[in-house]
């Protein structure tokens, strides 16, 4: 029996009460662009009982991008786009990773075990995979799809969150601006956050490298298609307050206000 097929005698995950594996906000945003947001839930379903974790780990950075769900939503309104927003932890199913990735549902996550991501079987992955993994890259194909149909090639930006210390070493950047291929946004990106009167410290390809195969999302909905895109990672000590989501949001969202409005931009890369 396949794992597809081995997952009908599975109970489902995602029970009546239980928050949809993904929304969207501003679902009618005017802008040429889609914003997602792979890790800004910590919440899991009722029946998986918080994967056995206690819950201190669910307010750790394994858990989700802390800071994210607030920024995004103001962004979105900021820049009156549609974004596309996870229901779940990254530790059920990580939306930023391939399904070939090891790490996609991870036994053990910065130094911490997760109990219940111990020994699954193929068809415990696979409702993982049916119930919440699919949902979401299948909803960003639609509004992707959405955008093409007005005749407009759009633009792609993922926001993740970083810790401010890693291995005992202090991360010095207040955004990273991740990008590998494409330089139609980041590049510009790069300059005007590094232009700021507040003498931003923006990382090139840091804290995290755009050439990275975990950016996935951007990788297989953005560069895959020759979308502009760019993926932009804030320093969560200071998104993690409703006046800091709000602060940085307009801080991001006003260097990038020329970039969007330039109607060169939108278009395949290469064409």
């Amino acid at each position: 029996m396949t794992a597809e097929a081995s997952t009908q005698e599975l109970p489902p995950l995602i029970g009546p009460d239980d928050p949809p594996p993904v929304s969207i906000i501003n679902e009618s945003g005017t802008a040429r662009l889609l914003l997602t947001g792979d890790h800004v839930s910590n919440a899991f379903p009722g029946s998986m009982n918080n994967l056995g974790l206690e819950d201190w780990v669910l307010g750790r950075h394994v858990a989700y991008d802390i800071g994210t769900y607030k920024l995004l939503n103001r962004l979105s309104q900021l820049l009156d786009a549609p974004a596309v927003l996870a229901g779940y932890s990254r530790l059920l199913v990580d939306l930023n990773r391939s399904l070939e990735d090891p790490s996609v549902m991870p036994e053990v996550s910065d130094f911490i075990p997760i109990p219940g991501n111990q020994n699954l079987n193929r068809a415990q992955k696979a409702l993982r995979v049916h119930s919440f993994y699919t949902p979401y890259r299948e909803t960003i194909d639609d509004m992707l799809y959405r955008l093409r149909t007005r005749d407009q090639v759009p633009a792609l930006i993922a926001i993740h969150s970083f810790t401010p210390v890693m291995s005992g070493q202090r991360r010095p950047w207040h955004i990273g601006v991740l990008w590998d291929k494409d330089p139609r946004i980041p590049v510009p990106l790069i300059k005007r956050l590094r232009s700021h009167p507040e003498n931003l410290v923006i990382g090139d390809n840091q804290p995290y490298s755009g050439k990275h195969p975990a950016d996935y999302t951007i990788d297989h909905h953005g560069e895959a298609a020759g979308l502009p895109h760019v993926s932009v990672e804030f320093r969560q000590d200071l998104i993690d307050t409703d006046a800091g989501a709000e602060r940085w949001a307009s801080i991001l969202a006003e260097e990038l206000s020329d970039i969007l409005a330039n109607p060169g931009l939108y278009r395949l890369l290469g064409s």
